[in-house]
């Protein structure tokens, strides 16, 4: 799925859309070694459980499953351990001070290839309470029937 400006999206995190609301989206940096790079590259990446936080000034994803590369040896890292995102010190510390407000998280939306480089696209989100999803759920579903009827009703 690449367009013209260079970007084929590796890995996407739906489930951050169905339990957060995305008020802000930032594109980052990561921080990988090679085999990391190569792996990512045979599509071994997961983003199903990843989250950021910030320590010490520096801005960390956290729990982003990236699969060993089966061609590798010792050079292999651990497939779960913290990658440090790369953003301008600004940037972070403007997200630092909105994540400490109530409700608000630093959510991975996707993992993507911008011209040979590994870029995540990261969200300033604040959580859905339980009636929020199915209020969502419900408009979601009344939108495919009024979908389903237009489509019937236009083939006649």
């Amino acid at each position: 799925m690449a367009d013209q400006s260079g970007i084929k999206i590796i890995a996407k995190n739906p489930k951050a859309f169905h339990e957060y609301y995305i008020e802000e989206r930032y594109e980052a940096g990561i921080e990988l070694f090679g085999t990391e790079v190569k792996s990512i590259r045979n599509g071994g990446i997961s983003l199903k459980e990843a989250w950021c936080s910030i320590q010490n000034g520096e801005l960390y994803l956290k729990q982003m499953h990236i699969a060993p590369y089966e061609h590798g040896s010792f050079s292999n890292q651990d497939p779960l351990r913290p990658k440090r995102l790369l953003m301008h010190k600004k940037e972070i510390m403007t997200l630092m001070g909105k994540t400490q407000q109530a409700g608000y998280a630093l959510v991975p939306l996707s993992v993507y290839f911008k011209n040979s480089r590994v870029k995540v696209e990261i969200a300033l989100a604040k959580g859905k309470k339980l009636h929020d999803k199915r209020s969502a759920a419900a408009e979601k579903d009344a939108k495919r029937q009024m979908d389903r009827a237009m489509k019937e009703r236009n083939q006649y």
